[in-house]
């Protein structure tokens, strides 16, 4: 008997949206609550679809999933099932406490279940077909009870950890994926990481929606975390490698560019604490909200200047956190007191706070995310970082700056004023940060020794100010009882400056009725 097999006349489609394409909607989120994640994926993970997240031992795979339940418990009502067949629920709950999330509080809740299945290699022999039905029916009575919206499989590798057929192991991973799909959960799967691939079964390259790939490794001694978005199925995405932190607050994700350069820039001044410096800026001093970078080598005076700063904003009743990588706060007063400026009681009133801590004492992420929340907590209007080039201790040159320009992006949103003093080497380029942070800044000062006759003088010149007219001139300062006094320029008969004790000689010897030391200063 032969059939006939009669093709129905497809219907035309209708046209949506402008008539030309169909019509797109966005792809539904559930956000993590991670600090920084849901920047990088652009809202979160996909709403009722699962994310694999994968990487070695010790990346901390586990504890982003615990956090993704967590937070969406605490902050967006959605209860969730975290199913582990490597740790026991006791286990869970001590791990979980030393980030403060009180595991055995929210499970009393209801709003989160923590379920052991216990696996066993040793035990497990092959023998006919293997199917995952018993799992679908456990995990689905569990997200039945609670009425969970977001599940976390941890690892998911020891569930086939007895079985050598690769293809058997695929397909019910697969079918494990499209039955987590018809629950409409929100789901996390953690897999182990294995050399030349990112997982032991190849999970990513067939079933998952979006994979997540975490990595630590050992650089000079410093261990540092990165996480990178392989995949994102309908979503943008960062795709660059990103460092995150792990702490007691914990997990928080730190991008290269946090806002981007979204900042709003403001037209209103403020005083650098000293006149002959503000007259320079033609008598304004900085724009709220710029990053002002003072370099030079040491002994120039820099922590100097970033003190008068920090005064001045004391002064004007505005608070000053103050970051110190080489004095600790005992020295910076005493220090501070010899020219004049008495910090101690800024202090006392809590206008002022210097956080003093060796650069080697954490990794740079772990300072970055540290500075991140002072400044959160405090809400300072002006920052001081002294000097920032002692980073260079815990990091390279490149991951130093990308620090930085995190810092930055982070501190522009809020318009706080920062000022980063830098340290330079003697015998190199004059125009030159040692960390090649200087584009990044909106003023950037240089400070010098001038040698002549035997003796060192100190000269401050500005090498650019975005935004506003300055003075070109190469200035003198001198060091006084009443902190930094810039010093009228002087020139001789023959049109060059005198500076140090030549300057004096000429002023004491110059006859009465001649021509005064020179105040002009030219601006442009």
């Amino acid at each position: 008997m032969t059939a006939t097999v009669r093709r129905r006349k497809p219907e035309p489609m209708k046209p949506a949206g402008n008539g030309s394409r169909p019509a797109r909607g966005p792809l539904a989120k559930a956000p993590t609550g991670i600090a920084g994640l849901d920047e990088i994926t652009n809202g979160g993970l996909p709403r009722g679809r699962p994310t694999l997240v994968c990487g070695g031992a010790g990346c901390g795979k586990t504890l982003l999933a615990m956090e993704f339940l967590v937070r969406g418990a605490l902050e967006y009502n959605e209860p969730g099932v975290f199913m582990s067949f490597e740790e026991t629920a006791d286990d869970l709950v001590e791990n979980a406490r030393s980030l403060g999330f009180d595991l055995q509080r929210l499970s009393a809740r209801r709003r989160l279940l923590l379920d052991y299945v216990r696996v066993e290699r040793t035990e497990l022999t092959e023998a006919g077909e293997y199917d995952l039905e018993g799992l679908f029916i456990r995990l689905g009575h569990a997200i039945d009870s609670i009425g969970a919206k977001r599940v976390v499989l941890d690892t998911i590798e020891l569930l086939f950890s007895g079985l050598s057929d690769r293809f058997v192991v695929r397909a019910e991973l697969a079918r494990l994926f499209r039955w987590l799909k018809t629950k409409r959960v929100t789901a996390i799967v953690t897999g182990e990481r294995e050399a030349g691939h990112l997982t032991r079964h190849g999970l990513e390259e067939y079933v998952s929606d979006c994979v997540i790939l975490l990595d630590q490794r050992v650089m000079e001694q410093s261990a540092t975390r990165r996480l990178r978005i392989l995949k994102y199925r309908g979503s943008a995405h960062g795709g660059n490698e990103t460092p995150f932190l792990i702490d007691d607050h914990g997990v928080s994700v730190l991008p290269i560019t946090s806002l981007g350069l979204a900042h709003q820039a403001t037209t209103a001044h403020l005083s650098t604490g000293i006149a002959g410096l503000d007259a320079m800026f033609g008598r304004k001093g900085y724009f709220r909200g710029n990053t002002v970078l003072v370099s030079g080598t040491a002994g120039t005076g820099k922590s100097s200047l970033a003190a008068h700063f920090a005064e001045a904003t004391c002064r004007r009743g505005e608070r000053c956190l103050y970051f110190a990588f080489e004095e600790s706060p005992s020295e910076i007063t005493r220090n501070m007191r010899s020219i004049g400026i008495d910090l101690e009681p800024w202090m006392h009133r809590d206008l002022l706070r210097v956080h003093a801590q060796r650069p080697t004492a954490l990794g740079l992420e772990a300072h970055l995310v540290a500075m991140h929340r002072l400044i959160d907590d405090w809400q300072p209007r002006v920052v001081v970082v002294d000097p920032v080039t002692n980073m260079i201790a815990v990091g390279s040159e490149t991951e130093v700056k990308a620090m930085l320009a995190r810092l930055i992006d982070f501190m522009k949103l809020r318009q706080i004023t920062a000022l980063f003093t830098s340290l330079t080497e003697g015998g190199g380029a004059a125009e030159r940060s040692d960390l090649g942070v200087s584009s990044l800044m909106d003023v950037w000062m240089l400070l010098g020794n001038l040698e002549a006759n035997g003796e060192r003088n100190r000269a401050i010149q500005i090498v650019k100010a975005r935004g506003m007219a300055h003075s070109n001139q190469v200035r003198e300062f001198v060091m006084t009882d009443r902190g930094i006094t810039l010093v009228d320029v002087s020139r001789r008969a023959d049109g060059s400056v005198a500076i140090g004790s030549t300057r004096g000689v000429q002023q004491k010897q110059a006859p009465a009725g001649d021509a005064k030391p020179s105040r002009r200063r030219r601006v442009e």
